[in-house]
């Protein structure tokens, strides 16, 4: 076993302001993917100017934050923020929803391409390898708020986590998703991408690896207390929202590839 290493949640405090290591990370992952967009910019639109793409990043930012927050207030806990709504202003507690975060992110850009005359694909194609950065940076804040720990086990590699009440030896599955959702999904996505690809076909492939990828993990992960397995004694939330996602990304893989192939045919 593995001792946790004792972080404080707090990065630092000056008097009553409190900078947590939890937010600190969603700055880490939107400057991350700022950095590596301004690399690609020219790749994906060499007319664009950095004032362009630095409000592209500010209104995905809004979507990721503002979906991610509502959609765990939804999806995970919804009687707990009406009995207090200004639990949802908390957000250094944790507390965020990929999948809400992804709803965000597809109603910012579908936003932004209608007002720059851009398709929403194209764009979606162009933001799609860059979240894994803020995806692997959360998962490392859940990780220093000792949260969404894994289920006991017996590995060599188990901690025992300081939240737990029943301090037993658990998965470290938030370590498990930044390797996954935060590492591979990068190196995977950023490759692919690096060639020209049919319209749609990287979104296809994030959805497909994303869902992949958190589906085999949550096997492992402690479902939330109070929402438990929510079908067939086994399933847990993120597993049932990420089974339309996997099988979406396959169909925008299939229609991306076979809408080039009849492309290609029409010229020839």
């Amino acid at each position: 076993m593995l001792p946790y290493p004792q972080i404080d949640p707090v990065a630092v405090s000056l008097g009553p302001l409190q900078i947590h290591w939890y937010g600190l990370m969603y700055l880490v992952g939107i400057g991350g993917a700022w950095w590596l967009a301004g690399r690609r910019l020219d790749q994906f639109d060499p007319t664009w100017s950095k004032d362009k793409l630095s409000d592209l990043v500010f209104w995905v930012a809004l979507g990721v934050i503002a979906g991610g927050r509502l959609g765990y207030v939804l999806f995970y806990d919804l009687p707990a923020y009406i009995n207090d709504p200004s639990l949802i202003l908390q957000i250094w507690r944790g507390g965020m929803s990929f999948h809400g975060g992804l709803i965000g992110v597809l109603l910012a850009v579908g936003w932004f391409a209608w007002r720059n005359n851009k398709g929403f694909f194209e764009l979606m194609d162009f933001i799609a390898p860059l979240v894994p950065i803020g995806l692997g940076a959360g998962r490392i804040g859940n990780f220093i708020n000792a949260e969404l720990w894994g289920k006991p086990t017996d590995v060599p590699w188990a901690m025992v986590f300081p939240t737990d009440p029943l301090q037993l030896a658990r998965h470290p599955s938030q370590l498990y998703q930044f390797a996954l959702e935060g590492v591979a999904l990068f190196v995977i996505l950023w490759i692919y991408s690096s060639k020209p690809r049919p319209t749609m076909a990287v979104s296809g492939l994030f959805a497909i690896c994303y869902g992949v990828f958190r589906f085999l993990v949550e096997f492992v992960r402690e479902p939330d207390a109070h929402i438990g397995y929510v079908a067939f004694g086994w399933l847990t939330m993120g597993q049932v929202l990420c089974i339309p996602m996997i099988l979406i990304g396959a169909g925008m893989m299939m229609w991306a590839y076979r809408n080039e192939s009849a492309k290609r045919e029409t010229v020839s």
